[in-house]
């Protein structure tokens, strides 16, 4: 069945949810559209994030991706927007957010939004040879 638009984000189940774990997502085709002008704005999206109880469902990721596609937004509300879904959704540990726009009158723009869950520490950091 041919998927569509959709702002539905669906999770499963952490398979690991007693281990923390990174999983990193890359979206190379983001876009929306400028706010101003109308004309098509380019990213490509970094998605980190430490898992709790959920982990987002890739197929729904990427419908809910496609539906920027059409609407009009500032990089900075589109960024925190996409955020907010994304924590609503799966209630991660930590989640981080990186959108890299393409130029735009000899301007690039790198928006970062992160979320860190109020009872989760970071485990230390293993630094290796």
């Amino acid at each position: 069945m041919p998927i569509r638009p959709s702002k539905k984000l669906e999770t499963f189940e952490n398979p690991y949810s007693d281990r923390d774990y990174t999983i990193h997502i890359r979206i190379p085709e983001f876009t929306c559209l400028c706010p101003k002008t109308k004309q098509p704005d380019f990213a490509t999206l970094f998605l980190d994030y430490v898992p709790d109880k959920l982990c987002i469902e890739l197929k729904s990721l990427k419908s809910y991706i496609w539906s920027y596609r059409n609407k009009g937004a500032f990089h900075e509300a589109v960024t925190n927007k996409i955020l907010n879904d994304f924590v609503h959704t799966s209630a991660p540990r930590f989640m981080r957010l990186r959108a890299e726009f393409n130029v735009r009158g000899g301007i690039y723009t790198t928006i970062v939004a992160q979320h860190l869950a109020s009872d989760w520490t970071p485990p230390p950091l293993v630094h290796l040879p």
